[in-house]
């Protein structure tokens, strides 16, 4: 092994101007000076208190912007939901554990809150046995073969 002189220091590089120097005016105009390349950019709003101003442009956007929403499930639905499963005399609660489902989605569907999901609207309509899709909402299922 080759021996080494643990004594001697050698310095790769100097350590730059703290965050505070490099900011300064007068740290700034001596880079210049010396022909470094400084980028310098001003923000925008800085040092005031403003977190949220409004632009020019938001009344705009307010007056363009369409409602956009989800379809929810239909009143007439959530009622028809309710009188199956109480015909059946089950709770809300019985009914979701017959369909897997959390006893909320329930209550989320008979209230109409609920943004209609086929797969879950047919678990209900299996279960309460009364039609919640189409157009003879509220009607028995046919029991029969599928059709294929």
């Amino acid at each position: 092994m080759a021996e080494s002189d643990w004594d001697t220091v050698t310095v790769l590089r100097k350590k730059g101007p703290t965050a505070a120097q490099a900011k300064s005016k007068q740290a700034i105009l001596a880079a210049q000076r010396r022909g470094e390349d400084v980028e310098t950019s001003k923000k925008w709003a800085a040092g005031q208190n403003r977190q949220h101003s409004i632009t020019k442009n938001t009344a705009k956007l307010d007056r363009e912007t369409e409602e956009l929403h989800h379809d929810r499930v239909t009143l007439e639905v959530g009622k028809v939901i309710q009188q199956g499963r109480q015909s059946k005399g089950l709770t809300q609660k019985d009914l979701a554990t017959k369909i897997n489902e959390k006893p909320q989605v329930i209550a989320d569907y008979e209230s109409g809150r609920a943004i209609p999901n086929n797969q879950v609207l047919g678990k209900i309509e299996r279960a309460i046995g009364l039609k919640l899709r189409g157009k003879d909402i509220g009607k028995p299922i046919e029991k029969g073969p599928r059709a294929k």
